[in-house]
């Protein structure tokens, strides 16, 4: 059973409220703004990292860095051989990760239970997942050695090592150097009979050297003969020496890359000004006179 409605009053017409007045939709209705202990957890999230990065940047000054980076100009042309020097970077990143978790499980001793063989076994036949960190960091440095040779190929027959990049230039022959010599320290490691001979014929190369060569070799060999103290100085600086100076040369390199740019593709000519176009004589005028070069 319906109730009668009151007297004077009609339903509201759909769209409108009781006065005949336009209703808005609930959801263009302003809701009235929330409270500090409202505030949703992820909007609450994203501000208390912006509070952490902003507070960072205060202090550190990156974004400057980082903005000259990212949103640098590149020049016309640029195409894929421009990213060999970040898949290089991208490899050494590789190689520091698994370095990493490799180091967890080694041990730089010639013999026992524990020696180096012994753990390098322990770690492909029972770590899990042990034979791909292995793989990845082994195969890995002839990935990287191979990019930083491209890339400096790359660089010097495009002309990118000339004025004003000589000083970028020879951070990178540095790198490379440095590269070879941690790919020969890191070879000596797993100190089966292959690495044992291949290494002490390389340290025998180095020690016929001028002047420096037989003082390099007895630094490397840590005295007359390959021993326990020379395996664990081959560690050291596969682990500790190299890393380090190669991290600090990239930073180095990255920042002359940021201030000075990149150079084009030497098949992209620079196009070359307009010639100033000279000055036509001024013809004879109507009333006859003479037109000529100001006086």
């Amino acid at each position: 059973m319906r109730l009668p409605l009151p007297a004077g009053r009609r339903p509201a017409e759909p769209g409108t409220d009781g006065n005949g007045n336009g209703a808005e939709p609930a959801e263009l209705i302003e809701q009235p703004p929330r409270g500090p202990g409202q505030t949703s957890p992820k909007a609450a999230v994203a501000e208390g990292a912006k509070d952490v990065l902003g507070w960072v940047d205060q202090r550190v000054g990156g974004s400057g860095f980082l903005t000259g980076m990212l949103y640098r100009k590149v020049p016309k042309g640029t195409n894929w051989y421009y990213t060999l020097g970040s898949a290089t970077l991208f490899a050494f990143v590789i190689q520091a990760i698994t370095g990493v978790f490799l180091a967890m499980y080694y041990t730089p001793s010639p013999s026992g239970p524990n020696s180096a063989y012994a753990s390098i076994t322990h770690i492909n036949n029972d770590v899990f997942l042990g034979e791909f960190v292995h793989s990845l960091h082994k195969w890995g440095a002839s990935v990287m050695i191979i990019l930083i040779f491209a890339h400096m190929a790359r660089t010097f027959f495009f002309g990118a090592y000339k004025y004003p990049r000589e000083l970028n230039w020879v951070i990178g022959v540095v790198l490379l150097i440095l590269t070879m010599i941690m790919g020969l320290t890191g070879y000596l490691l797993p100190f089966d009979q292959r690495s044992f001979w291949a290494t002490t014929v390389a340290n025998n190369i180095t020690g016929t050297g001028p002047v420096l060569g037989p003082y390099l070799a007895d630094f490397l060999r840590a005295g007359p003969e390959f021993e326990a103290t020379t395996l664990s100085r081959f560690y050291a600086i596969h682990m500790l020496l190299i890393p380090g100076a190669i991290i600090a040369l990239i930073g180095a390199h990255l920042y002359l890359v940021v201030k000075l740019g990149t150079t084009a593709p030497p098949w992209m000519k620079a196009a070359k000004p307009k010639a100033a176009v000279p000055v036509e004589r001024v013809s004879a005028s109507a009333d006859g006179s003479h037109g000529g070069a100001p006086r």
